[in-house]
């Protein structure tokens, strides 16, 4: 099933041992580009996660956040960082005395003061096993979040592709039409220009130039490209590349059928083609 790139996810657990929170959020990158915010005391985990999360995205640039609160356990105590207390406290008394009629300083004032109080940091072997299942919880959403948009761009997609054999068919069926015009116009301004010309030469000049005319090769492959358009996005794998690659064969043929295009119709399809073509693009740039 065709992914989009873009995605945001989120799953949370609260269990004996404390709480966790995966967030993940993915936007279109050329590769995969996977960056994480997590208790440092966790970083020894960080090759597997990308490991687990590798096995499962090919592309994208993802930012995974793990917030960790731990709940208080036996042997896991608290620490107070003396030097610190010993600093605030001297800063306190200074400034009482320099304002003798502000408030003094408490315990409670020292102990909200960030870093005095520390907590033992967890064991990254204790957490390991929540820490990967709700990130493969998070996962889980994540890609469904992102098959839901890759849904929408399918459709379209195939509506493009629609219009895009419409227009096809529509200059497919004018062009015998248009190369026997082109051919009689071309032999009425030579015989008037060349009263004696061999008309064998004249025949063999306006086929030449009824050949170059021809866009049958150009319609050919537009209705390949958009054959393979369909087939490659009912792909489970990652096509996000094969489609880029189609887009500039369509845009190259859409513009090679404008500059031999000999009327406004055939320019007209030209040009709608290339604005159907810059659509799907758009599109697919956020496609995995």
């Amino acid at each position: 099933m065709l992914r989009s790139m873009t995605a945001y996810a989120r799953a949370a657990r609260e269990d004996e041992w404390g709480q966790a929170a995966w967030e993940m959020r993915g936007v279109n990158n050329r590769y995969l580009d996977v960056t994480f915010r997590m208790p440092e005391e966790l970083r020894p985990l960080e090759t597997r996660l990308r490991e687990r999360i590798g096995e499962r995205i090919g592309r994208g640039k993802l930012e995974c956040s793990l917030r960790l609160s731990l709940a208080t356990q036996e042997g896991r105590g608290i620490t107070v960082d003396r030097s610190l207390t010993r600093q605030l406290a001297e800063a306190a008394a200074d400034i009482a005395a320099a304002a003798p009629g502000a408030s003094p300083a408490g315990v409670g004032d020292l102990l909200r003061w960030p870093g005095v109080i520390r907590q033992t940091p967890p064991d990254p072997t204790q957490v390991e096993g929540p820490v990967l299942a709700l990130l493969d919880e998070a996962l889980d959403d994540f890609i469904a979040t992102r098959e839901r948009e890759g849904a929408r761009i399918v459709e379209l997609v195939e509506s493009r592709c629609a219009e895009i054999a419409t227009i096809v068919a529509g200059v497919r069926e004018r062009q015998p039409a248009l190369v026997a015009r082109a051919r009689e116009r071309l032999r009425e301004r030579l015989a008037e220009v060349m009263e004696k010309v061999d008309a064998d030469r004249v025949e063999q000049e306006i086929v030449i130039f009824a050949t170059k005319l021809d866009v049958t090769e150009e319609m050919d492959r537009l209705d390949a490209h958009v054959t393979e358009v369909r087939r490659v996005i009912k792909h489970e794998q990652p096509v996000g590349r094969r489609l880029d690659f189609l887009m500039q064969e369509l845009n190259r043929e859409a513009n090679t059928l404008g500059s031999k295009s000999t009327d406004t119709e055939t320019t007209r399809a030209s040009v709608d083609l290339k604005v159907l073509i810059e659509q799907i693009r758009e599109q697919i740039q956020n496609v995995e």
